[in-house]
């Protein structure tokens, strides 16, 4: 997690920073809904690559935004669930999806 002097001063420079990639806000998208698997995260993001996808959920992690459960079965079972934080960004994540359907609907 970021310390404070090591995040922009600007609140929504802040946001971008931690949220702002395409791939990070498509994987809280998925989590919103349920707690996601490596794989099926994968699989579902079309064009992700498995770097891109370990980094992302790995920097979430490390920021406090997601949550990283491992079940100690054979083989282990990891889930990816939003933390108390990352459920905080849905009205944001809602707000989004709101937005997206306007667009579309105004742009035919």
């Amino acid at each position: 997690m970021k310390t404070k002097d090591e995040l922009p001063a600007c609140p929504v420079a802040t946001t971008v920073q931690l949220i702002g990639s395409k791939w990070k806000l498509l994987i809280m998208r998925n989590l919103l809904v349920r707690p996601w698997r490596f794989n099926e995260l994968q699989k579902n993001l079309e064009g992700i690559s498995q770097k891109v996808l370990t980094d992302s959920l790995r920097s979430m992690e490390a920021d406090g935004i997601i949550t990283r459960t491992v079940y100690p079965e054979v083989p282990p079972r990891v889930e990816y669930a939003l933390s108390e934080l990352g459920e905080s960004m849905r009205p944001i994540i809602f707000a989004m999806e709101t937005w997206g359907i306007a667009y579309k609907e105004n742009k035919q």
